[in-house]
């Protein structure tokens, strides 16, 4: 039986890959910020394959998500930045520090015998986190929060922020209030016609929404992309019903499409 393949195999292929004289055209012209496009691309493969819950498709699209840990490690090895271990031992070390309620004494095999609670552990993490972050100089609350994050996690993860020194609604309904009035003035904005009041309102009611999911304990980018999924396939549904009668969806009286609609919603309760 052949042996399977390991980390040091997957490095040394990354190394073939780079290789100037031997190597893939396409690999040796990449950089940091080219490949970023295509970390993002697997990331979300990986999120779509979990939620799917098709689980040979994660491990691939999970082999794909370490690939690009591999490939800007051997960049970083390459200029003399930082290398794979390096990478790993970083990682290990924050995990141990940041987890003393599993590691006693900042040991591997190190077992604490208390109980701590969930509650406890996200106290103690953030905590640590705060104390790592006024060693790096970066003391704000909303200090380290990536500009690089997609706006809808971005909005969630600063909210948090908030919501831990206290700046935040009390229950849900008043996010639900706040909702109302930011609807209300965009309403005010499109009524004036003013673009640039538009545009501000829409993204106060955008925001509140974030505020809106988590407030009700829910992820808003797992949400958005449920709603995103159920709108596609209700439009599938139209689109075939449309099909099967020998007409263009496109053509139809909007009416109509209300009707197909109505028709698609229906099929889902069934």
């Amino acid at each position: 039986m052949t042996s399977q393949y390991n980390l040091t195999d997957l490095q040394r292929v990354m190394e073939r890959l780079r290789d100037p004289a031997t190597g893939c055209p396409w690999d040796i012209k990449q950089d940091f910020s080219s490949i970023v496009p295509s970390t993002l691309e697997e990331c979300y493969e990986l999120a779509e394959a979990i939620e799917q819950e098709d689980f040979p498709h994660v491990a691939e699209e999970l082999g794909d998500v370490l690939f690009q840990v591999i490939f800007y490690s051997q960049l970083g090895k390459e200029r003399g930045l930082f290398t794979l271990e390096g990478v790993i031992d970083t990682l290990v070390s924050k995990l141990i520090r940041r987890h003393p309620h599993v590691f006693a004494n900042a040991d591997i095999e190190g077992v604490v015998d208390a109980h701590v609670s969930v509650e406890d552990v996200k106290q103690s993490w953030e905590s640590i986190k705060e104390s790592e972050r006024k060693q790096k100089s970066q003391a704000g609350v909303l200090a380290d929060v990536p500009v690089a994050l997609p706006a809808l996690p971005r909005a969630q993860k600063l909210q948090k922020r908030a919501a831990r020194v206290g700046f935040d609604w009390q229950n849900p309904n008043e996010v639900l209030d706040k909702l109302e009035e930011e609807v209300a003035e965009l309403r005010v904005a499109l009524a004036a016609g003013e673009e640039s009041a538009v545009v501000d309102e829409l993204g106060d009611v955008l925001f509140t929404s974030v505020n809106l999911a988590r407030q009700l304990d829910r992820d808003a980018e797992s949400v958005l992309r449920q709603a995103s999924a159920k709108f596609e396939r209700r439009f599938v549904h139209m689109e075939n019903t449309a099909a099967e009668r020998k007409e263009s969806f496109a053509d139809l009286p909007r009416a109509e499409m209300e009707r197909l609609w109505r028709s698609a919603k229906s099929s889902e309760t069934d």
